[in-house]
């Protein structure tokens, strides 16, 4: 159940805090005084799209927040699922929007996605409107009100299921097909490819090697000519020219001496006598390092041209060694697989007859499942509608099947069916599509009594209804009214309306003002009672002014709403 909203800075909305309870309530006012930015603002909660427009001027943001209770345990589980914590039972949503468009959105204080939030938001409340009155005349939606009342879930997953089976086989045929307009083209393509990359011999890692050794043959001579020059420094050119190394052995030789007579000296006497130890180990290996060094033009030759050949078969195939034997086996298994493409699409083929026989036994079951169901609420709207004052209208809900051009069942996503809700709106009258025969106030009519039978199944809790009265009076509007009163025994209804007869049913009664001084304009909600009730419903009877007379047939409204509630 919807229990609170909050709304701040949105359009003409400075602050409104809403408290709702169970039962039947109505929102109500003239015309322009923010009904619809409700509506918007809800929907804006909830995950639908909202527009820096709405901004009020002159602030810094827009948010909109909703407080529900929820009891029902299979909600809870489906929120759970959702990663939303509601233990209690109370779930927080949150939305907020600056000018520049930007929104986050909060669960219960956690940040949360908007596509998690519209989940969310399909769990708690739905929003009906003249758009549904709209959405009622496609044929698409009578297909999901016709599942929706049968509770096909299971059984349309498992045709969806088995439908993305077919439709994958399908799609490795029309492969096969493809590949078949040019099979020799292909093979020898192909095979170009794997004997070029196996010609290679290429090995993982082979690349980085090559290009450590061409460094090293580009620049062998210089290395060979720096590690002798350090050698002969250390070691000494000929006799006549001391290396570091006999520096550093006459400096040992004094300290040697020295230390006889301060011992002071001993430990640079050992660092140094280490110092020497180490530098008789470098000159050791520089000697080893300088006659190692062996290259020769040819070995460079043959590195850059093994190289030129990596970078030639990268630039074909991809940008590594690993990738370019990658798409070898990819290409081999390619062709093997063109190769035996006949055996493979007789196996296919055998395959697509076996799951399309799976695929055709399930879409019978869902098609006698769906006419089932039809029959069943076609039945029960017939009952409602009689009960809406429409008891010489037939309604039917007629399920075909949608064929290919030969006539057999065309498989799509959904099934092979289509459903369509045809009526008669007069007795004598053959049956047509909704669509051609509906006037407005018959399709909210139609629509009331399609939500009231769908009810049953539906597990959210609170039901909004924005202004789908429009087309309707009199005694029809009561019939509304009184069916929007039953429906509030099992569900949380709120209506913004502008009959007097639906206003009257209500348990509760908002009325929504706008209010203006010279700096700003301001809409308020607030719940009314009472005498002021009784003014605001004769104002929706006689308009601008009330009389005597219209505050006399609002009492006897508000008196008839209460027997009729209480009978």
């Amino acid at each position: 159940m919807l229990r609170e909203l909050h709304i701040k800075n949105v359009a003409v909305i400075e602050e409104v805090t809403v408290e709702f309870e169970n039962g039947f309530q109505t929102l109500t006012g003239e015309t322009g005084a923010g009904k619809s930015i409700l509506i918007d603002s809800i929907n804006m909660a909830l995950g639908g799209r909202g527009s820096r427009d709405i901004v009020r001027t002159g602030t810094d943001y827009a948010q909109v927040d909703l407080a529900f209770e929820v009891e029902d345990d299979e909600v809870l589980g489906c929120l759970s699922e959702l990663g939303i914590d509601c233990e209690d039972g109370t779930v927080l949503i949150s939305r907020r929007l600056q000018p520049d468009g930007k929104s986050r959105s909060h669960i219960n204080g956690k940040l949360t996605p908007l596509n998690v939030v519209r989940e969310v938001g399909e769990l708690l409340l739905t929003i009906h409107g003249q758009n549904d009155n709209q959405s009622i005349l496609s044929p698409k939606t009578h297909l999901k009100f016709v599942d929706e009342y049968g509770n096909h879930g299971e059984l349309l997953d498992e045709y969806k299921e088995q439908f993305a089976a077919v439709k994958k086989i399908r799609t490795m045929l029309s492969e096969l097909e493809a590949d078949e307009h040019g099979k020799s083209e292909l093979i020898e393509l192909l095979s170009f490819q794997v004997d070029e990359i196996d010609a290679a011999k290429l090995k993982p890692g082979e690349e980085e090697e090559l290009e450590e050794r061409r460094s090293f043959l580009q620049n062998a001579e210089q290395l060979a000519e720096d590690a002798g020059g350090a050698y002969y420094a250390l070691h000494g050119g000929d006799e006549e020219s001391n290396g570091a190394l006999d520096g550093l052995s006459e400096a040992l030789r004094l300290l040697d001496e020295a230390k006889e007579f301060d011992s002071r000296l001993s430990p640079h006497y050992d660092t140094l006598s280490s110092v020497i130890a180490d530098v008789e180990d470098v000159m050791h290996e520089l000697r080893i390092y300088t006659d190692g060094v062996d290259y020769s033009q040819e070995e460079l030759d043959n590195t850059e041209s093994r190289l030129s050949l990596i970078y030639s078969l990268k630039r074909k195939y991809g940008s590594t060694v690993e990738e370019v034997l990658d798409y070898a086996q990819k290409s081999r298994e390619r062709l093997a697989a063109i190769e035996s493409s006949d055996e493979r699409r007789t196996e296919l083929t055998a395959q697509l007859s076996g799951e399309t026989e799976k695929l055709s036994e399930i879409a019978k079951r869902l098609t006698k499942a769906r006419v089932s169901a039809a029959l069943d609420l076609q039945e029960r709207i017939m009952n409602e509608l009689a009960d809406l004052d429409m008891q010489k209208m037939r309604f039917s809900a007629e399920v075909s099947m949608i064929e290919e051009a030969d006539g057999s069942p065309k498989y799509g996503s959904d099934g092979c069916d289509n459903v369509e809700f045809m009526i008669s709106a007069n007795p004598g009258e053959s049956l047509k599509p909704l669509a051609k025969i509906a006037s407005g106030g018959e399709m909210s009519r139609i629509m009331l009594a399609i939500k009231s039978v769908l009810s049953d199944s539906d597990k959210v809790e609170t039901m909004i209804f924005d202004e789908i009265d429009t087309g309707v009076s009199g005694r029809a509007a009561q019939k509304i009214a009184e069916k929007m009163g039953m429906l509030a025994k099992k569900r949380q209804i709120l209506c913004i309306t502008h009959l007097a007869q639906i206003a009257a049913m209500a348990d509760r009664h908002y009325i929504i003002e706008k209010n203006s001084d010279e700096g700003s304009t301001r809409t308020t909600v607030r719940p009314i009672e009472g005498e002021e009730r009784i003014q605001e419903l004769a104002r929706i009877i006689g308009g601008v002014i009330v009389t005597e007379l219209t505050l006399s047939a609002a009492r006897e409204m508000l008196d008839m709403a209460e027997a009729y509630k209480n009978r």
